[in-house]
């Protein structure tokens, strides 16, 4: 059944008295108009960074004093993607808000392990694409990481297991939403999954990640054009300047710091793996096989 502009605002117009009468709250509002994609999809059609501020500021307004200084666009996200539960067999066993996986002590009492992945996109000169995550990031702000880092979400088109097209499909949609990459620069079919890692790392005290990571490689000259909101900085690397970046890390320096998941696929992958990138042979490097459990 269509719903109309006027339907939809009448809908709206009713639902916040009821809401704003419940003075226990916020926490009700909140869950009401973002736990569903769904029904917040019936209520805004058209979400824009616009409206995300305004209903930040409403939000702020009606007292979410632990969150209030959370960045408007990350916030909308934090409700509104639902992210794939997994057990560590990788078998889906549900989905939950992004933000509810990501709070450390749900993390810790209860199942939030969700499917991610992390690309590797080199270019033909077999350099390594970095970014730097954006100030405004709720997890890991302003570290140094691999491509891109994000989550599948619990839709049709990224829960394909067949091939790992679910995640593939992920990967393209948000190397545009973070860099700008074109999805014709990227072809679902060019990324490479290498392997898979189960890790788990506190980021502040309050967040953290529990997750399930796919590693996709993918080879390819592209045009970027990054998202402020998501990255702070981006920048090519060859082996040599990846391992003055580490060194830089470990000692300190320049207040440089790198997400635990790439480190965790630096350590154990990333040097032997890109032997198979220069040489072309990245599919007998493959393991999709195996969970390995990294800490």
């Amino acid at each position: 059944m269509r719903t109309s502009a006027t339907t939809t605002a009448a809908a709206a117009r009713l639902s916040f008295p009821i809401l704003i009468q419940q003075p226990t709250s916020f926490v009700n509002y909140r869950h009401h108009l973002f736990s569903s994609s769904s029904a917040f999809a019936l209520r805004l059609p058209k979400v824009s960074r616009l409206t995300a501020r305004v209903f930040s500021s409403f939000q702020v307004a009606m007292g979410d004093a632990p969150d209030a200084g959370m960045d408007a666009v990350q916030r909308r996200l934090m409700f509104e993607d639902e992210c794939i539960l997994v057990d560590e067999s990788d078998r889906v066993v549900g989905h939950e808000s992004k933000y509810n996986c990501h709070l450390w002590e749900k993390i810790e009492s209860g199942n939030m392990l969700h499917r991610a992945f992390s690309v590797f996109l080199f270019n033909s000169k077999y350099e390594l694409l970095l970014q730097q995550r954006s100030a405004t990031k709720v997890t890991f702000p302003l570290v140094w990481t691999n491509t891109c880092c994000s989550h599948p979400l619990y839709r049709e088109s990224e829960l394909i297991d067949e091939d790992h097209l679910g995640v593939r499909n992920a990967a393209q949609r948000k190397l545009l939403d973070e860099l700008g990459i074109p999805a014709e620069d990227v072809p679902v079919d060019q990324f490479i999954p290498l392997g898979r890692i189960l890790y788990k790392a506190p980021s502040d005290g309050k967040w953290g990640e529990h997750e399930l990571d796919y590693l996709l490689f993918i080879v390819r000259d592209v045009n970027n054009n990054p998202n402020p909101d998501e990255v702070a900085d981006v920048k090519y690397v060859n082996r040599d300047q990846l391992k003055e970046l580490l060194r830089k890390a470990d000692a300190g320096e320049e207040g440089l710091k790198l997400s635990p998941w790439f480190r965790l696929v630096v350590d154990n992958f990333l040097f032997k793996w890109w032997d198979h990138v220069e040489k072309g042979t990245l599919k007998e490097a493959a393991d999709m096989k195996t969970i390995h459990k990294l800490t």
